[in-house]
C-alpha cells in the first residue's frame, strides 16, 4: 500500500511540474486524452469517463472485495455561465451519479454521508423506508459508453436552467458557506443527523497549512455565514416551526461568528490600554466579586480541554487552538464583518475566494514541526503584529509601574491583577507571533515591514492611551 502511495504521488508531482499529463497516463485513460482539444481549464466541454462499472469480476480490492462505481468527470465550463465554485462541481457529481440507470452510489461529502433523498429536497416521513435489497438487486443493461455519452448532458452549463437544482434540489447556490445552508435546509425538511466517530478515520482532507490560507478561509466563511443571517434564509426566519429552537440558535452561533470581533477586539485593546492609562476594569483581587470572573473563566477553559482531548487532541494541540481562535476573530471575523456590512449598504460586493491547498516543500516540513507558516506581508498579519506588540508593551508598561514603588507593589497588584493577568494571557497565545518577528530566520517569518510597522502603531496607541 505504502509503494501504491509513493508511486501515485510521484506522478501527481511530475504532472504538476510538467504542468501537462503524461503521454503514457493518456493512454491509459481516454478522458484524459480529450484535454487536448481544450483551450482553457474555464472553457471546456464535459469530460466523462466511467472508469469502473461495478459489474466486472476483475474490478476487486487486495482482500477480494468489490469495488464501486468509479466516474472521471469534469463538468462543462462556459466563460458566459456561472459555475457555482463548489456546490456547483457537487451537483454537477450528484446529477451525474444520482440520475444513471442504476441509481448511483450514495452521495458523499466533506466528512459526512447523505441519503441522496436528502439532497433532491424530499421531506421526511414518518412511513419512509429504503427497501436496500431491491436497490441492489437493479442491473444495469446499457454499456459504459452508452451511459458516458448519455449523461454527460446531465453535467452541461444548461442542464439546471429553469430547474430547482440550487434552489431545493442540490447543494444551494447564492453562499459560499454551501454546505451550512444545504444542511440547515435538510433539517429543515425533517431529517436528522447522526454523529459517527469510528476508531478507523472514514474520511482524509486537505487543508491549508499556512496561516494566511486559513485565515483567507476564515474570512470567506465568515462573509458566507453573516450574509445567510441578513437573509431570509436566517435560522430564526427559515427554521421557524421546522426545527427546535435550540438548533436555530446553535445555527445563529455560527451565523454571527464575524460579529464576535467586536467582542474579542474590546478584549485584546481595551484593558491592555487602560492599564497604561491607570484605570481599572476589574474588580479588586481582594474583593469577593473577583470571584464570579474567575470561576466562569476557568470553567470555560477547562471544559474546551476537556473537549478538546476527549476528541482526540493533545494539550499542545489546544494551545495551538485558541492561537488561532484568536488570530481569526482579530483579523479574519473583522475584515468580513465590515466587507458585509459595506454589501448590506451596496458599496462592496462578496467574491469566492479560492483557498490555495499546495504549499512549497519547506513550508510543508514548518507544518510538520509545528511551527506556524507567516511568510508574506498582509493587512492581516499587520494587525495581528500590532495587537501582539501592544499587550507587550502593556505588560511591561505594568510590570515598571509595580517595581518602580515597591511600596504601592501590592496595591498595583490588588486593582489591576485581573488586568495584569489578561495581558500576560495576550502575550503568552502570541508567543509565536514575536518569534516569527525577531527570531525566526526561515522563509516563513513576519516580513521585516509587519515588524516595523507593528511596532510604530502599537507605540502610537500607547502613547495616546498614556498621555
Amino acid at each position: 500500500m505504502q509503494k501504491l502511495y509513493e508511486d501515485m504521488k510521484m506522478r501527481i508531482e511530475t504532472t504538476t511540474k510538467l504542468n501537462q499529463i503524461p503521454e503514457y497516463i493518456q493512454k491509459q485513460h481516454k478522458g484524459f486524452r480529450e484535454w487536448d482539444i481544450v483551450s482553457s481549464k474555464h472553457d471546456h466541454q464535459t469530460i466523462l469517463q466511467i472508469l469502473i462499472d461495478g459489474r466486472g469480476t476483475n474490478a476487486v480490492d487486495i482482500e477480494g472485495n468489490p469495488l464501486p462505481t468509479l466516474v472521471y468527470l469534469a463538468r462543462e465550463k462556459r466563460p458566459q455561465y456561472h459555475h457555482h465554485f463548489k456546490a456547483g462541481s457537487m451537483n454537477a457529481l450528484l446529477e451525474v451519479l444520482g440520475f444513471d440507470a442504476n441509481g448511483g452510489p450514495s452521495y458523499m461529502g466533506s466528512g459526512c454521508f447523505h441519503r441522496r433523498e436528502t439532497l433532491c429536497g424530499k421531506k421526511y416521513e414518518k412511513n419512509y423506508k429504503v427497501d436496500w435489497k431491491k436497490i441492489n438487486d437493479k442491473k444495469v443493461s446499457e454499456t459504459a459508453s452508452f451511459l458516458e455519452e448519455t449523461c454527460k448532458v446531465l453535467a452541461s452549463c444548461t442542464f439546471e436552467h429553469n430547474t430547482p437544482w440550487g434552489k431545493q434540489m442540490g447543494l444551494k447556490y447564492g453562499t459560499p458557506v454551501e454546505d451550512m445552508f444545504t444542511g440547515m435546509s435538510i433539517q429543515c425538511n425533517g431529517w436528522k443527523s447522526i454523529y459517527l466517530n469510528p476508531e478507523r478515520e472514514g474520511f482524509f482532507g486537505v487543508a491549508p497549512i499556512t496561516l494566511l490560507q486559513n485565515l483567507v478561509q476564515q474570512k470567506r466563511w465568515a462573509e458566507g455565514e453573516l450574509q445567510l443571517f441578513f437573509s431570509r434564509y436566517c435560522p430564526l426566519l427559515y427554521g421557524h416551526r421546522k426545527i427546535p429552537l435550540k438548533l436555530q440558535l446553535i445555527y445563529s452561533t455560527y451565523k454571527l461568528w464575524a460579529a464576535n470581533c467586536l467582542a474579542t477586539w474590546y478584549i485584546v485593546v481595551v484593558p491592555c490600554l487602560c492599564l497604561l492609562k491607570g484605570i481599572s476594569l476589574f474588580p479588586k483581587i481582594s474583593s469577593p466579586w473577583v470571584l464570579p470572573f474567575v470561576y466562569v473563566t476557568f470553567v470555560h477553559r477547562a471544559y474546551s480541554l476537556a473537549e478538546f482531548l476527549w476528541c482526540g487532541g493533545t494539550f499542545r494541540g489546544w494551545c495551538n487552538d485558541q492561537r488561532i481562535w484568536l488570530f481569526k476573530r482579530t483579523t479574519s471575523y473583522l475584515f468580513a464583518f465590515f466587507e458585509t456590512i459595506l454589501k448590506l449598504l451596496g458599496h462592496s460586493q462578496l467574491n469566492f475566494v479560492v483557498t490555495a491547498k499546495v504549499a512549497d516543500e519547506d513550508a510543508s516540513k514548518r507544518y510538520d514541526q509545528e511551527l506556524i507558516e507567516f511568510g508574506a506581508a498582509s493587512p492581516m498579519f499587520d494587525i495581528l503584529a500590532t495587537l501582539a506588540m501592544l499587550n507587550l508593551f502593556g505588560s511591561l508598561g505594568a510590570s515598571k509601574k509595580a517595581t518602580m514603588d515597591a511600596d504601592q507593589d501590592s496595591k498595583v497588584l490588588d486593582q489591576f491583577g485581573l488586568q495584569i493577568l489578561l495581558c500576560l494571557v495576550l502575550v503568552t497565545i502570541n508567543l509565536p507571533v514575536y518569534q516569527a518577528l525577531f527570531f525566526r530566520k526561515d522563509n516563513g517569518k513576519m516580513p521585516t515591514s509587519v515588524m516595523y510597522k507593528s511596532i510604530v502603531f502599537a507605540l502610537l496607541a500607547c502613547m495616546l492611551a498614556m498621555y
